[in-house]
C-alpha cells in the first residue's frame, strides 16, 4: 500500500464494490425525511450493509453533514500501534476519495503523542472504511482523520477524549466524532439484546466511565467501546447535552437466525 493512498479493503464483501450500486444502496439507507440536525458524535455499527447498512444509514440521515470528521474504529487485526492515525494522503472508496484532514490530525499528535503514526494498522481494517461512503454521499467534499484504537485501557481511552475535544474547541467550524463501532457478539438474541441494554444506557447517558465498568462486568462484546469512550469523552468536553438511540437492531432480523447474533446501536450525541 501506498504510504499515501489507502485503497479499499473490504469493497465487494462488505458493501459493494461497483459504484452506482454502491450509491444507490447507501441513498436507500439515507432515505430518512428526518430533519438533519447538527452533532457533536455518533456511534454507528460496521457490519456489513446487508446487517447493519439500515442502521448506519438511519444515524447519518440525522445528522447535518459537517465538511470534517474524526473516525475512531476498533483495531481487529491486532496490526500496528494501540493508538494509530494516519496524518497524511486519502482514502479511497468506489465513490472516490476522502481526504485525510492533516492540519486536524497534526494537531491531535501533539496534544497527545501517544498517538503514533501508523498505517498498517488500517490496512485492512474495515470499521473505518464501511462509514466513508455515507459521508461521502451526504458531503462529497468531506475529509477524516482515521484513528484505529487498539488499547482497553480507560485512561488512555479518556486522555484522548480529552485531547480531541480539546482540539475541536479550537476549530472554526464543526468536526463530527464518528465512533464505529458494533454491540455485543455471537450470543442469542435475547442475551445480546439485554446486554446491549446495559450498554446502551450508559452511552444515552453521556457515561463514558460508567460504558467501559458495564462493558467489563457484564463481559458485553462491544468491539468499539474504546472508541465510544473516547467520543463520549470528547463530547462532554465539548458540552454535550444528550444523546439519542435512532435505531437498534441484531443480525437476527435479517438472518433469522437468532441464536448467534451480532448488535448494532446507531447513537446520535448533541
Amino acid at each position: 500500500m501506498s504510504s499515501t493512498i489507502r485503497p479499499p479493503a473490504v469493497a465487494g464483501r462488505f458493501y459493494p464494490r461497483h459504484a452506482q450500486t454502491l450509491l444507490g444502496e447507501v441513498r436507500s439507507f439515507l432515505s430518512s425525511r428526518e430533519v438533519r440536525q447538527p452533532a457533536l458524535g455518533c456511534i454507528v455499527p460496521h457490519a456489513g450493509y446487508i446487517y447493519s447498512g439500515h442502521v448506519a444509514g438511519a444515524v447519518f440521515a440525522r445528522i447535518a453533514p459537517p465538511r470534517r470528521c474524526i473516525v475512531l474504529c476498533p483495531n481487529h487485526t491486532g496490526k500496528g500501534t494501540p493508538l494509530s492515525i494516519m496524518s497524511r494522503g486519502v482514502w479511497k472508496t468506489p465513490l472516490g476519495q476522502v481526504a485525510i484532514d492533516s492540519q486536524l490530525a497534526d494537531d491531535l499528535k501533539l496534544r497527545f503523542p501517544q498517538l503514533r503514526e501508523d498505517s498498517e494498522a488500517h490496512r485492512s481494517e474495515h470499521a473505518i472504511e464501511v462509514e466513508l461512503p455515507f459521508m461521502q454521499v451526504l458531503n462529497r467534499q468531506c475529509t477524516l482523520v482515521p484513528i484505529a484504537v487498539g488499547t482497553a485501557q480507560f485512561e488512555v481511552l479518556e486522555g484522548l477524549g480529552w485531547a480531541i475535544g480539546e482540539a475541536l474547541r479550537d476549530q472554526a467550524e464543526p468536526v463530527l466524532i464518528v465512533a464505529s463501532s458494533d454491540m455485543n457478539h455471537y450470543e442469542s438474541d435475547s442475551v445480546t439484546r439485554a446486554k446491549d441494554h446495559k450498554a446502551i444506557e450508559r452511552i444515552l447517558a453521556l457515561d463514558a466511565k460508567g460504558l467501559y465498568d458495564t462493558v467489563l462486568r457484564e463481559d458485553i462484546s462491544m468491539c468499539g467501546f474504546g472508541p465510544a469512550v473516547a467520543m463520549l469523552t470528547a463530547a462532554r468536553t465539548l458540552g454535550a447535552k444528550s444523546a439519542d438511540l435512532v435505531k437498534y437492531a441484531t443480525s437476527g432480523d435479517v438472518s433469522g437466525d437468532r441464536e448467534t447474533v451480532v448488535g448494532y446501536a446507531g447513537i446520535v450525541v448533541s
